[in-house]
């Protein structure tokens, strides 16, 4: 029987199984749905699917650099002690390490580690484990320089935030120096020309009404022309300082923004990447004795 591309996705949808293990069910099966479900449940890989409702916004950003390109990746766990253990951390390094020949998060899925497939190893790993997993995302720089840093490392080359600079220039230093500022003050884009434009009109309409408002109510109000002109631009200058990474005050030396510092060191900022575990995943909150208790019920 031929085994259509609809059949594997309904499949995986009912598992939570990897593209290729719900493939290599559905041949074994003749195309039989509920015994490729048996399959893969007595293979041990549809346990993802009783995990994969299940929040996990813990785990690790590994990062790798090659040459002038570097990337990083942030794979996520239900808990920190899944991300403190070796194997979750072998398996994260080595799919950082895939993702160096991988062009995005779904190519990344499909490229193979000792012949399995990541996504496989990814699944693989929740049967085991036990806990719901997910290789959440990929992101990935070039330049003629690239520097990595980690922050609150686990081991080498992963941990809580990973932060990848690409310069042009050779570095001495500054390039790190750089990449801890970026963990350290997360701006929003590198320069005002990168920043998202409903960003800007979003903080331009904030700062006009705030401006407008105080105006209303100061003791000797400013003409509008004065609001307008000078008070508003002056405002949206400073958040556009505030919110880029060549705008801001270097974290090293306060005295110079962090454009400054790189030309002062020889070199030219071209991008930055920073993954941070579990950034815009909602938490679900549970005090530890409430999960002792829930764990003690089964």
């Amino acid at each position: 029987m031929s085994i259509t591309a609809s059949m594997v996705k309904e499949l995986r949808e009912q598992t939570g199984a990897g593209m290729m293990d719900a493939k290599k069910a559905l041949t074994e099966t003749n195309g039989d749905m509920e015994a490729a479900v048996d399959w893969l449940r007595t293979k041990g890989l549809a346990k993802a699917a009783k995990k994969s409702g299940r929040t996990a916004a813990e785990g690790l950003v590994g990062v790798a650099v090659h040459g002038g390109r570097g990337v990083a990746v942030e794979v996520n766990s239900e808990t920190d002690f899944v991300a403190k253990n070796a194997e979750f951390q072998a398996m994260v390094g080595s799919i950082a390490k895939a993702a160096l020949d991988a062009g995005d998060l779904d190519a990344l899925k499909a490229v193979e580690i000792d012949g399995t497939a990541v996504e496989t190893v990814v699944t693989n790993a929740i049967a085991k484990i036990g806990e719901n997993m997910t290789l959440r995302r990929m992101a990935a720089i070039e330049g003629q320089t690239v520097v990595s840093y980690i922050h609150n490392a686990a081991t080498d080359g992963m941990g809580k935030i990973g932060v990848l600079v690409a310069l042009d220039g050779a570095d001495n230093g500054i390039g790190r120096q750089i990449a801890m500022h970026v963990a350290a003050a997360n701006p929003l884009a590198l320069s005002e020309s990168d920043l998202d434009q409903a960003v800007l009109a979003k903080e331009l309409e904030i700062q006009t009404a705030k401006a407008l408002e105080e105006n209303a109510t100061a003791a000797k109000p400013k003409p509008e022309q004065v609001i307008h002109n000078n008070i508003i631009p002056g405002r949206m200058k400073k958040f556009v300082a505030e919110s880029t990474l060549m705008g801001q005050a270097f974290v090293i030396n306060p005295d110079l923004t962090v454009e400054q510092a790189a030309k002062e060191a020889g070199v030219a900022v071209t991008g930055f990447v920073r993954l941070e575990v579990g950034e815009g995943i909602e938490k679900v909150e549970e005090d530890f004795a409430a999960e002792v208790a829930k764990v003690a019920k089964g």
